[in-house]
């Protein structure tokens, strides 16, 4: 019974593994890039490599420098260390918006993003793309698909996966924890791909599932709607106001004014204790009804509660304070475990690292069992494992050399040319689907070819940064601007992995051929 229940979980990692490995290796990479998306925003934003800014900032002066009597909402996220800049968002009255990036839906306002140097006040130009947090985070959770809610959906189906994937992993492996001290590097390239796919499970295991599970917790109320739908019957409105103390009015259509920002935001500080302000929002500027809303930055806590205070616009008093109930905080700690917002580098590093395990582990994966179908085949490839090869190559190299390409067209294209972030996007995709036609074109040759290509694209992309900024490696090193200094080492890294791995191919038969162990050594738990 016990064999036959484990040949079933090795029949469902695989096929699990098969179907959606690429997809998954997808979301992991977005997921890790994630881990440092403002870092990645500061290297493909020059005008905002600042100094973390040591004079106060003024939202006062944010706001007269960008509203407007035209503005029907405004916002201000105000500088911090991860992002030394203030940036102010505004709301126009437009009837429709052009020039749409791909997941985009239409909107009855088009927004405006201002970028204030804090130290000084002055606007600096448009950055002119969507960066790692208008990019990579948002392809991370929601692929860019907004119509009713069809990317997470898309998104939470791979995590039920990943999370059954890491389950019968478990079952498959009997000896997991003799596998964790296992690598045999001297053996055949199977089994070192298989004890690599092995050491990196055991490594990651924890965190894998934490990930994973945080993941899909974060939208239980969509995954799993009859949770709150037999408390609440059916009501979200009431759900949500259990969990969430908001507050809201209507504006009332009569001219009002806006009392100082900067003296709400001192005194919601004031209030909290502890922790700054992270983000202003006025709702129904010019309007006599007009509030102001402040959060509370999570930079000092797991959960994600923001402890909101309300303002009446007018006066500047307090009208209301929004925290999270008990009843959501278990969620709320959880949901903070995924999204990492609170100040700890040592973790974020951790979290970037095991991050790039899991894409690793996936990868070893699909390379074990695309190599012990040729041995099935007597060293041959049929013609299914030539469609799956080939969405293997591209998801896993095509992705990576889809990244550097939007690095790159964002140092290549002028700062001010007509719809630049949407040519960087689709610089992105277009990179990303050739890598899948070069994998079927020359399925011989293709692992390493591409492997050269994120090599030369890493190094590109380092260079074109020094040429493009002046901040060189040694400069930004020197004077701590670490997030620069931080992409172009992750860039130089990545080109050595692509290098090393290009010729660890170039050495195996046929340009990327490797010697194979058969398939059914998994389920021996070898």
């Amino acid at each position: 019974m016990a064999g036959r229940f484990r040949e079933s979980m090795l029949w469902v990692h695989t096929w699990v593994g098969v179907v959606l490995g690429g997809f998954l290796f997808f979301i992991f990479w977005m997921g890790t890039l994630a881990v440092f998306d403002q870092e990645i925003d500061r290297w493909m934003m020059p005008m905002t490599r600042l100094s973390p800014a040591q004079a106060h900032y003024s939202a006062d002066e944010a706001w007269r420098q960008t509203w407007g009597a035209a503005s029907k909402d405004w916002q201000i996220y105000p500088p911090t260390e991860r992002t030394p800049v203030a940036i102010v968002e505004v709301a126009r009255e437009e009837i429709r918006r052009e020039g749409l990036l791909p997941g985009q839906a239409e909107s009855n306002a088009i927004k405006e993003f201002h970028y204030i140097d804090p130290s000084t006040g002055a606007q600096l130009p448009d950055p002119g793309t969507l960066g790692g947090q208008g990019f990579f985070f948002p392809l991370h959770w929601n692929l860019l698909i907004t119509t009713n809610d069809a990317g997470i959906w898309i998104v939470g189906a791979a995590g039920m996966a990943m999370l059954l994937l890491i389950v019968s992993g478990v079952f498959v492996h009997r000896q997991i924890f003799a596998n964790f001290f296992t690598l045999r590097a001297h053996k055949k390239s199977g089994r070192v791909l298989l004890d690599l796919h092995n050491v990196l499970g055991v490594l990651g295991l924890p965190f894998h599932f934490v990930i994973t599970f945080s993941g899909l917790a974060i939208w239980f109320y969509l995954y799993f709607p009859a949770a709150w739908q037999m408390a609440y019957g059916g009501s979200h409105s009431a759900f949500y106001e259990e969990t969430r103390a908001r507050f809201r009015r209507p504006a009332i259509e009569a001219p009002g004014e806006i009392a100082s920002l900067d003296a709400m935001i001192a005194k919601a500080e004031e209030t909290w204790g502890a922790g700054k302000a992270e983000f202003v929002h006025v709702w129904h500027p010019a309007d006599a009804n007009a509030f102001v809303e402040i959060y509370r930055s999570y930079a000092t806590d797991i959960p994600l509660d923001p402890r909101v205070i309300y303002f009446d616009g007018a006066t500047g008093e307090i009208l209301h304070y929004d925290f999270v109930r008990p009843i959501a905080k278990v969620q709320r700690f959880i949901a903070g475990l995924h999204f990492i917002r609170f100040r700890h580098w040592t973790l974020r590093w951790i979290y970037f690292v095991l991050g790039l395990t899991g894409c690793a582990l996936i990868a070893t994966g699909a390379l074990f069992w695309l190599e012990s179908r040729r041995k099935l085949h007597a060293g041959g490839s049929s013609p299914s494992i030539r469609v799956v090869e080939g969405l293997t190559i591209g998801a896993v190299t095509g992705v990576v050399l889809a990244t550097a390409a939007f690095l790159i067209a964002n140092r290549v294209l002028p700062l001010h040319v007509e719809n630049r972030a949407r040519i960087e996007v689709w610089a992105f995709f277009l990179v990303w689907a050739a890598t899948f036609l070069h994998a079927w074109l020359r399925p011989s040759r293709a692992w390493s070819e591409q492997c050269w290509a994120i090599a030369v694209a890493g190094a590109t992309a380092f260079v074109l940064n020094w040429i493009t900024t002046g901040d060189h490696l040694v400069r930004t090193v020197s004077e701590a601007n670490w997030p620069v200094a931080g992409v172009d080492c992750a860039l130089l890294t990545g080109s050595a992995v692509a290098i090393w791995t290009a010729l660890a191919l170039g050495r195996s038969p046929a340009g990327r051929r490797i010697d194979r162990e058969p398939h059914e050594s998994a389920a021996r738990g070898a």
